[in-house]
């Protein structure tokens, strides 16, 4: 029967057999030292032999018979891998390992390492999948295949969710594109106010995009700051202007609408709800704003979340948040500049989604009965 492979894999075999290799080749090289002097060539024929059954009895536990980590059952997603020149080895192993290509840094070292292949590998960004052999890692890095990267950031997303995707498909560092997005202000309509958790929240656009080149985290958002600047044409700044409303003021309330509404018919009708509130003096009163304090989404604000101290909460605060809470799409910032000609002043999502509209406290209160 084939030996199979603990769950640690490879690595754990190898690892506790010899410790770290450095560790490993330079114990053995002193002990060889010392017994050079006492070895008759018998001897040295028999701890040679031993030694190569051991090596080659751990390389079999580790690698398996085709000399290489038996491959996961399928791709489970495309990720991509920059390499940037002078990058060595271990650090492209850190990297495969980190987005799951392959399950062993030390494996990937042993055969780049017998192979010679330390200065074999070429710059640029490949595609990869989840559960690759070994091997066929290493062919795609030496060949120089490089791909065009292409990602998807949809609406609705906040800076988190966008940094968490980008790290998730290796284009980005999340830590890195977090601590970019809290001052990254590339227009004067981008403002960097104080209580704001991110002044790139609700300006990078949610879009396709494609790369074509190695990129940085601010490469990315130059990205997507363009993409959203192109696509507020002038028609859409002159009619913000004649509404009195300030672009970041229009991106704020869009994203709002951008968060409550699921369908297209909904969003004008929210927005009207929002401009309506604000026009009386009432809080927006947007469980939206609620759900964007808290660490993981819920399915229905509690009584306790409507009172978490924070600007953000337009329970307990007037007007709108300090800034968006997402980025909207074309048609939730298209609600907000041509809302819907009503006077409704409630409203309440059913659990498939649509919303429901009344005009008094009293009449939502039983819309909200009946849907909920």
């Amino acid at each position: 029967m084939e030996p199979k492979l603990p769950k640690d894999g490879m690595e754990g075999i190898f690892g506790r057999f010899m410790g770290y290799k450095e560790t490993f080749c330079s114990w053995l090289k002193e002990r060889l030292e010392e017994l050079s002097d006492q070895l008759t060539w018998k001897r040295w024929a028999a701890l040679a032999v031993a030694l190569l059954v051991i090596t080659m009895g751990t390389m079999y536990l580790a690698f398996g018979t085709d000399g290489g980590r038996q491959a996961a059952a399928g791709p489970q997603g495309d990720v991509y891998i920059t390499v940037k020149p002078g990058m060595d080895a271990d650090a492209i192993a850190g990297q495969l390992l980190e987005h799951g290509i392959i399950d062993s840094k030390l494996s990937f070292w042993w055969q780049v390492k017998t192979g010679g292949l330390q200065d074999k590998f070429k710059a640029g960004t490949y595609l990869m999948h989840p559960g690759m052999q070994t091997e066929d890692a290493i062919a795609k890095l030496i060949s120089g295949e490089t791909t065009t990267i292409k990602f998807t950031i949809p609406e609705g997303f906040g800076i988190k969710e966008i940094a968490e995707r980008l790290s998730h498909e290796g284009l980005a560092d999340e830590e890195k594109f977090l601590k970019l997005a809290k001052d990254y202000a590339p227009y004067d309509y981008v403002e960097r106010r104080e209580n704001a958790r991110y002044a790139a929240e609700g300006f990078l656009f949610p879009d396709t995009y494609e790369i074509h080149s190695d990129v940085s985290e601010k490469d990315i958002m130059d990205m997507m700051a363009q993409d959203f600047d192109q696509r507020l044409t002038k028609k859409l700044r002159d009619r913000a202007e004649e509404m009195h409303l300030s672009i970041y003021d229009l991106v704020t309330l869009a994203s709002l609408v951008e968060k409550e509404a699921r369908y297209d018919e909904d969003r004008p009708i929210i927005a009207q709800v929002f401009f309506k509130r604000l026009r009386i003096g009432m809080p927006l009163q947007s469980d939206t704003t609620l759900q964007y304090l808290l660490d993981a989404p819920k399915e229905d604000v509690s009584i306790a979340d409507t009172k978490i101290d924070s600007p953000y909460n337009t329970y307990q605060h007037d007007g709108l948040p300090p800034g968006p809470i997402a980025s909207p799409g074309m048609a939730a910032i298209e609600a907000v500049l041509y809302p819907a000609d009503t006077d409704y002043l409630y409203f309440v999502a059913d659990r498939q989604g649509h919303n429901h509209y009344s005009n008094t406290y009293a009449d939502h209160l039983a819309i909200v009965d009946q849907v909920r």
